[in-house]
């Protein structure tokens, strides 16, 4: 019976480390020139830049999901999958810090551009 549960569970746990790549990246914005640009172009600017913030929560929350699977099927899982499960958990935490660093990125690029902004278009 037991040996039935853990199958049950592998199999679950792979097929949940197998859905990996649902988790769809989101499109960097493209940044206003600051120095250059309208309030109007900085406020969509500004907009283009939350759309992708939340956009990319939800891919860091499913990316998330398929790394904790992936860790759980490596740790708990049948043996001959483990080594499935690990490629799967260092790809998923790979792709998550790289979004991690993608918003960085982006929250920096828009600082930069209302800093351009704001010295091109004084008081």
């Amino acid at each position: 019976m037991q040996q039935f549960k853990l199958a049950v569970l592998g199999l679950a746990l792979a097929s949940t480390v197998s859905v990996a790549g649902e988790c769809v990246r989101p499109d960097t914005p493209t940044m206003p020139d600051g120095a250059s640009s309208s309030m109007e172009d900085m406020l969509n600017g500004q907009k283009a830049v939350k759309t992708f913030q939340t956009a990319n929560l939800e891919y860091m929350a499913c990316l998330e999901k398929e790394f904790t699977a992936a860790e759980t099927a490596g740790l708990e899982g049948p043996e001959e999958g483990k080594a499935a499960a690990k490629a799967a958990y260092e790809k998923a935490l790979d792709a998550y810090n790289a979004a991690v660093s993608q918003e960085e990125e982006v929250a920096g690029g828009f600082n930069a551009a209302i800093r351009e902004y704001k010295a091109a278009n004084p008081g």
